[in-house]
């Protein structure tokens, strides 16, 4: 993915200092082909789980850089916190509440790959707040947190705006 979508940075421009920030806090975890493979499953319509992480990563990397907080932590965090490999419209089992047990699912893939400090395992153990309960503990847990839902919100309301326009020109 070359950029966030409503983003006009491209993430792999490296004369772009602010691509060169935000890729310095996540240059490691972006070839990882555990995070490549989140390309293969759909998100939201049509925006890929790869696709929706870096969303989520780069607008929590740059509220919580505006903030002063920490943003290495919440750009890692996003790029992490949707880390499972289902359809979580199809796939059932034993535990019938995806949106309050996937983040344990990611948490548990995303430590497999990485060690997390303890915001990013907030961050992403509690994304799905208010259905998990516990509410986040640090500020970057609840950008996080927003940002998913609003993100969530843009990808599937873009797809339903981009047919609008397509049945005018028609």
């Amino acid at each position: 993915m070359e950029k966030a979508i409503g983003s006009k940075v491209n993430l792999k421009n490296m004369e772009d200092m602010l691509a060169v920030e935000y890729m310095s806090c996540v240059w490691d975890l972006m070839d990882e082909k555990k995070i490549q493979k989140l390309d293969e499953h759909v998100q939201h319509c049509n925006t890929s789980r790869l696709q929706h992480s870096i969303n989520v990563s780069y607008y929590s990397f740059l509220i919580c850089r505006f903030m002063g907080w920490d943003y290495r932590s919440a750009a890692r965090a996003g790029l992490l916190h949707d880390m499972f490999y289902y359809d979580w419209r199809v796939t059932k089992g034993n535990r019938t509440n995806h949106a309050s047990w996937h983040p344990r699912v990611a948490y548990d893939n995303a430590r497999k790959i990485t060690e997390l400090n303890k915001i990013e395992k907030d961050a992403i153990l509690k994304h799905m707040w208010p259905c998990t309960l516990v509410p986040p503990k640090y500020k970057e847990s609840y950008v996080l947190t927003f940002v998913d839902k609003t993100c969530a919100v843009m990808e599937v309301a873009g797809q339903k705006w981009n047919k609008v326009k397509a049945s005018f020109a028609n």
